[in-house]
């Protein structure tokens, strides 16, 4: 077993640390936020991941897993910082791994290794950390391991797939690349598919959120052409979908995460052969739009009316809000821009802007006015499912019924029972 330090202690790098520690490894987790490393030195985990504070706890007790606020050396330092996207140059800022890179230079020793585990732009590893990490006065490939290895987890089952999914490892040459698979094979039960380099691992990753980004494009546009048809897109895409050779992906309310939106722009940072990304992009980001038109369209107007939104978390059953759709619709609907466009009304009128009512039970954020579910829905004209919780599978129409003003539910992930919503008397239009 090895010694490893993790530096970045969020999504990514909390619940790897812990893998690492409870296959035996002896694992130090460093973060440079001091308030975070003090609530994990209290055992207190504040991601809202299925069974990460347990998994997380098992680490801590067991004595192979300290957090810690000092970088020391070590056999492998495994760097999962974020990647901030810069929205209007379209660009990723790479501070946070340079960052590190001048944090684990000293640490150095010959024969240790340092792999990346953020997603970057291609390039990234060789012409950003390795002339940082090369400060040492080592040569990566030659003295020291230098290697891209991408996360590809699902926030929601992030410690089943770290376990279970593939991973790619692309190193800076063959022995830097045998460095990592020898430390990822030791927990890592999927196939381990190793690169010619770094820069096609970081390729890699980035084409597998773009297909998924540009195909959730498809499906977004095929559900507002199916609306105009007067059609289930849902429906027509399932039957689709039979063929052999057809996987179309379904439409939502627009994609968030800081995978699917980001990850298509770092490909085409330092390349000008952009074209069929960046339309699947605007396609996508602009179902914000589409849902507060297609909610002015069902009330047929969106002034003086109260709309309950149903989930500003990205996905269902986590609490993160990067890149939300609901929130975006939210903010929409309440004539917040959510970009430089003009705000949404349906008239047209400066006095449409409707009552905005929002819940989530995952989400814990005092900068969100977030309410009750019976608060947010009382007297609604409307609400609007976002994200697919569990919860909201589960509530009682009869109740809902007798609270809500209107009857109008627009299910922009498909979750709801139809029969159920219907029978209780409500309008049920999905996305």
């Amino acid at each position: 077993m090895s010694s490893v330090y993790v530096h970045g202690l969020g999504y990514i790098g909390l619940p790897t640390a812990a893998m690492l520690a409870n296959y035996g490894h002896s694992v130090s987790g460093y973060d440079v936020d001091a308030d975070l490393i003090n609530e994990l030195q209290d055992g207190e985990v504040t991601v809202d991941e299925p069974g990460l504070r347990a998994f997380v706890t098992e680490a801590l007790e067991s004595g192979n897993l300290d957090v810690t606020n000092e970088i020391e050396p070590a056999k492998y330092h495994i760097i999962a910082v974020p990647t901030p996207f810069d929205h209007e140059a379209k660009v990723a800022d790479v501070d946070y791994i340079e960052a590190a890179g001048e944090a684990i230079a000293p640490n150095i020793r010959p024969g240790d290794s340092v792999i990346l585990e953020s997603t970057v732009p291609p390039g990234t590893t060789v012409e950003v950390l390795q002339p940082v990490l090369e400060q040492s006065d080592l040569n990566a490939g030659k003295d020291f391991a230098l290697i891209h290895c991408p996360e590809t987890v699902l926030p929601g089952n992030i410690i089943t797939e770290l376990r279970q999914n593939d991973r790619i490892i692309g190193g800076v040459n063959g022995v830097s690349t045998e460095a990592a698979v020898r430390l990822y094979d030791s927990f890592v039960e999927g196939d381990i598919h190793t690169t010619a380099n770094a820069t096609t691992a970081e390729f890699v990753k980035l084409i597998q959120n773009t297909y998924r980004d540009t195909n959730i494009a498809l499906a977004n546009e095929l559900a507002k052409l199916a609306r105009d048809y007067s059609i289930d897109s849902r429906e027509a895409i399932q039957l689709a979908n039979e063929h052999p050779r057809v996987e179309i992906h379904q439409p939502g309310p627009g994609v968030g995460g800081h995978c699917l939106p980001i990850d298509p722009w770092f490909l085409g940072q330092n390349s000008d052969k952009l074209e069929l990304i960046p339309v699947a992009r605007k396609i996508n980001d602009g179902m914000v739009d589409y849902i507060v038109e297609l909610i002015a369209d069902e009330l047929g107007t969106l002034q003086g009316k109260r709309i309950a939104l149903l989930g500003v978390a990205y996905k269902g059953n986590v609490d993160d809000i990067r890149e939300s759709p609901g929130l975006a619709i939210a903010r929409k609907l309440q004539a917040t821009p959510v970009d430089s466009s003009p705000s949404m009304s349906a008239d047209g009128g400066a006095n449409a802007t409707p009552e905005v009512a929002i819940n989530d039970p995952h989400v814990e954020d005092q900068t969100l006015d977030l309410q009750s579910f019976e608060n947010a829905t009382t007297d609604a004209d409307a609400i609007v499912v976002t994200t697919d919780h569990k919860e909201y599978t589960e509530i009682d129409t009869a109740a809902l019924s007798e609270r809500m003003s209107g009857k109008l539910v627009i299910d922009t992930k498909a979750i709801l029972n139809e029969v159920k919503w219907t029978q209780a008397g409500f309008g049920l239009v999905r996305v």
